[in-house]
C-alpha cells in the first residue's frame, strides 16, 4: 500500500491524484471500483491506472513537517483542499486544530461503532433464522433419503434370491 502523499515523476513532471479527480470525475468512479484497497486510491498503481501510463519514479512522503519535503503541484493542491479524502497527518494542523479533530473523530467512531453494532446484531439474527430454516430443511431431507435408502435395502432383501449365502 502506498503512503499519502504518492507521486510519479515522469519526464520532470510530477503526476498525483486528489481527492477530485478520486471521488468528483468518472474516471475516479471508474478507479473507486476497478481498485481493491480503498486506502490505495491515491497510491502509485491508481495514479498510473487513472492516467493511463507506465514507467516514471514513484516518489511518496509522510513528513508534512514543512512542505517543503514535497513539490509544489501538491503543496498547492494540499493548500486548497483538493487532497480532500485521501488522507488526513497530524502534522498539518496546529495541535488545537488537532485536538477538536479528535474530538470529532472520537464521536463519529462512537456512531460508526453503534451502528456497526446494530448491523452485526441483525446479521446474527439473520443467519440463526437462515440456519434454523435450513436445517429444517436438511432434515426433511435427509429423513426422505433415509427412508427410501431403508426401504430400497430391506425390498431387495425380502426377495431371498438376493440375500447373500449365509442368509438364506
Amino acid at each position: 500500500m502506498c503512503e499519502f502523499v504518492s507521486w510519479i515523476k515522469k519526464d520532470n513532471t510530477v503526476i498525483f491524484l486528489t481527492g477530485d479527480d478520486v471521488f468528483h470525475s468518472k474516471r475516479g468512479k471508474e478507479l473507486q471500483k476497478y481498485s481493491q484497497d480503498p486506502d490505495d486510491l491515491s497510491g502509485h498503481g491508481a495514479i498510473r491506472w487513472f492516467y493511463d501510463f507506465t514507467g516514471g519514479v514513484d516518489k511518496e512522503c509522510t513528513d508534512f513537517t514543512t512542505p517543503d519535503n514535497f513539490p509544489k503541484k501538491i503543496v498547492k493542491a494540499i493548500k486548497s483542499g483538493k487532497m480532500r479524502g485521501l488522507g488526513i497527518s497530524k502534522q498539518l494542523l496546529t495541535k488545537q486544530a488537532y485536538a477538536e479533530y479528535k474530538k470529532i473523530e472520537r464521536q463519529a467512531l462512537a456512531e460508526y461503532e453503534k451502528i456497526w453494532r446494530l448491523a452485526w446484531a441483525e446479521y446474527k439474527k439473520i443467519r440463526r433464522l437462515a440456519l434454523a430454516k435450513y436445517e429444517k430443511i436438511e432434515q426433511r431431507a435427509y429423513a426422505e433419503y433415509e427412508k427410501i435408502r431403508q426401504r430400497a435395502f430391506w425390498d431387495l432383501f425380502n426377495n431371498e434370491k438376493n440375500r447373500s449365502k449365509a442368509w438364506c
